[in-house]
């Protein structure tokens, strides 16, 4: 099952890096959005709202992992090449590797050409902070930090849990990210509820978040820095960052551009001082929005590559212990 899976991820990464989500095209994750606002309008409020909260993540993950799993195993009662090909489907609309680059190219282009007003407006589409005042530094600088940050949970992560579980389990990724995203923030309207979301993004982030930031060492050179000064900014910074998991993406990243990401920012008129994430050897440019591109599609490509070669080991050990026990 495993190669069906790797094969259906790199299907789904052709589809994703071709086609990618055109916004008119009926997508899973709106629907998984209407459904979390449907039920969080009517569960958040009253008493008992965490376990609320937990009802109604477990409903939402249970029911994208039942359909996913019931399309995939009718494609695959017709066909083998069917249900790979209906699992690659599925698992393209988990992975957002074209949106994202695209996103910071909208950005990028005003910002080259001195339009900073059109720079700061596209840059709102993609931030939650303040983007009003911004300079050209700070709005690259959000722009790569959404690059950093959203390469795991954009791409690698479902492209791992697909690995894992197919497409059923990147289904079940992408859902707890989109929960997490609507309703896991510590604010008083859903500091309760969205508890549980928040928590469960955050575990199924941890491994792939760590993986993504090593293979973004692995796969781009440090542009500014010996490679070993590269990696110890990975492992000194990472943990800076008040999210246990999206901080490896941006201590990556500024390490290997030789910029610091992280700082003041706003958010609707309230301060927010991140960490900050490596070293500041240059001073962050728009230029640097192609090199985080740069990054994502160097990871995501040799994401996709140890997979395959994780997949086939494990394949071939599973089959080794299969035919030892049965000996």
């Amino acid at each position: 099952m495993l190669v069906n899976h790797l094969a259906a991820i790199t299907i789904a990464y052709i589809i994703d890096m071709f086609i990618g989500d055109p916004p008119h095209w009926p997508h899973p994750v709106r629907w998984i959005g209407t459904m979390i606002s449907f039920l969080e309008k009517r569960l958040n409020k009253g008493k008992f709202t965490k376990w609320k909260g937990v009802g109604m993540l477990l409903f939402i993950l249970l029911f994208v992992y039942f359909i996913a799993f019931v399309l995939i195993l009718a494609g695959y009662h017709v066909h083998p090449f069917v249900g790979i090909l209906v699992e690659s489907i599925i698992i393209s609309t988990t992975i957002a590797q074209k949106s994202l680059k695209g996103a910071a190219i909208e950005v990028y282009r005003p910002l080259i050409v001195g339009e900073l007003s059109e720079a700061r407006k596209k840059l709102s589409y993609i931030v939650g902070r303040d983007t009003e005042s911004l300079d050209e530094g700070e709005i690259a600088r959000g722009t790569i930090e959404t690059v950093a940050e959203n390469t795991s949970d954009g791409v690698t992560a479902p492209m791992f849990w697909a690995l894992i579980g197919g497409a059923p389990l990147a289904m079940v990724y992408r859902a707890t990210n989109t929960c997490d995203s609507m309703v896991g923030h510590m604010n008083d309207r859903y500091k309760e509820f969205g508890w549980a979301s928040a928590r469960w993004d955050d575990v199924m982030n941890w491994i792939p978040s760590r993986l993504t930031g090593m293979t973004m060492l692995i796969g781009k050179r440090p542009e500014k820095t010996s490679i070993m000064h590269a990696w110890m900014i990975l492992f000194r910074d990472a943990k800076k960052h008040p999210s246990p998991n999206s901080g490896w993406g941006e201590a990556a990243v500024a390490a290997i551009l030789g910029i610091q990401l992280g700082g003041i920012n706003y958010y609707k008129g309230i301060l927010s001082n991140r960490a900050k994430m490596g070293d500041p050897i240059q001073m962050i440019q728009a230029s640097h929005i192609l090199g985080a591109n740069s990054i994502l599609s160097r990871t995501v490509f040799l994401f996709l590559l140890l997979l395959w070669i994780g997949g086939i080991f494990l394949e071939l050990a599973v089959t080794w212990i299969e035919s030892s026990i049965f000996i």
